[in-house]
């Protein structure tokens, strides 16, 4: 993995980190009757990333931030996002919990990178055969958040649309 946060930009990348959960606390308050209507059978539902994003943010990517700063170069465990959306029927939930839920999960991710310093936003994992920094699981972070900002965009835009 090439892309990592430089450091000037790193106070930029936490602030794009902590804004996420407000984004999905809007859209689902923009659309609260479609909240499990997808654009196309393979995309999330509103609920569903809701979930998703939480669940991510508390089971993967502070697990592994954390063990990259205890542990001496971790392996770090996928995350299985669909199969884990089918198990926990990420549908029939709460999506404004979820969203909450995320919300809190995301606001400790960001706390605890945020008072990591140079040293440790250096410290490495592996990550799907690769060695990588912490530096560069918050850009990972930044290019997922960027991808469901974008999902959830063409959603509410179909969804606007209808």
């Amino acid at each position: 993995m090439d892309r990592a946060v430089s450091a000037p930009d790193l106070a930029a990348a936490i602030a794009r980190l902590a804004a996420m959960p407000a984004f999905v606390a809007s859209a689902i308050a923009a659309f609260p009757r479609a909240l499990a209507t997808r654009a196309a059978a393979s995309d999330f539902a509103l609920v569903e990333h809701a979930c998703h994003l939480r669940d991510l943010d508390r089971e993967a990517f502070i697990v592994r931030a954390r063990r990259m700063i205890g542990e001496a170069v971790p392996v770090l465990e996928p995350f299985q996002g669909d199969v884990v959306a089918r198990e926990r029927d990420y549908l029939s939930q709460d999506a404004v919990r979820a969203s909450r839920d995320f919300a809190a999960a995301r606001e400790a991710l960001v706390r605890f990178l945020s008072a990591l310093g140079n040293a440790q936003l250096e410290r490495e994992g592996m990550f799907a055969g690769e060695r990588i920094t912490v530096r560069q699981l918050i850009a990972m972070i930044e290019e997922h958040d960027a991808e469901h900002r974008a999902q959830i965009d063409r959603l509410l835009l179909q969804l606007d649309a209808a």
